[in-house]
């Protein structure tokens, strides 16, 4: 039995939830779902040439490595990629050709979540001098 957990964490990883914090100064964070590690990570980084990828999202859930710090900055990026999957059914067709055609950095949707990221994090800070 323990060695099928085992398996099953390697697969899909372990659900985590965000810290309160997080949460209060970001709720839009709590549309995805959340889990450290598994097999998501591991592919999208040998797609980019590594061990694993920081974060990868798959429909509502962000899958992030065992190693990678929970920072709004990686989070809204990977939620910006929620509301991409869910705004176009295409999205990972459209996704995969973007990062063939362009590559990873220059991918339409990538450039999207940096933006909305940024954006998300300027807003918090512009509230916080008011």
């Amino acid at each position: 039995m323990a060695g099928d957990s085992r398996l099953i964490r390697a697969l899909i990883g372990e659900k985590i939830e965000l810290p309160p914090a997080t949460l209060e100064k970001y709720p839009d964070l709590a549309q995805a779902t959340y889990r450290r590690g598994g097999l998501p990570v591991r592919i999208g980084g040998w797609a980019l040439g590594t061990s694993t990828a920081e974060a990868i999202t798959l429909w509502r859930t962000i899958f992030v490595a065992p190693r990678t710090p929970l920072t709004p900055a990686l989070l809204l990026h990977e939620l910006r990629h929620v509301h991409q999957f869910l705004q176009r059914r295409t999205f990972p067709f459209s996704y995969l050709w973007q990062s063939i055609r362009y590559g990873y950095s220059r991918n339409a949707y990538e450039e999207d979540a940096r933006r909305y990221a940024a954006s998300r994090l300027a807003e918090l800070n512009a509230d916080k001098e008011l």
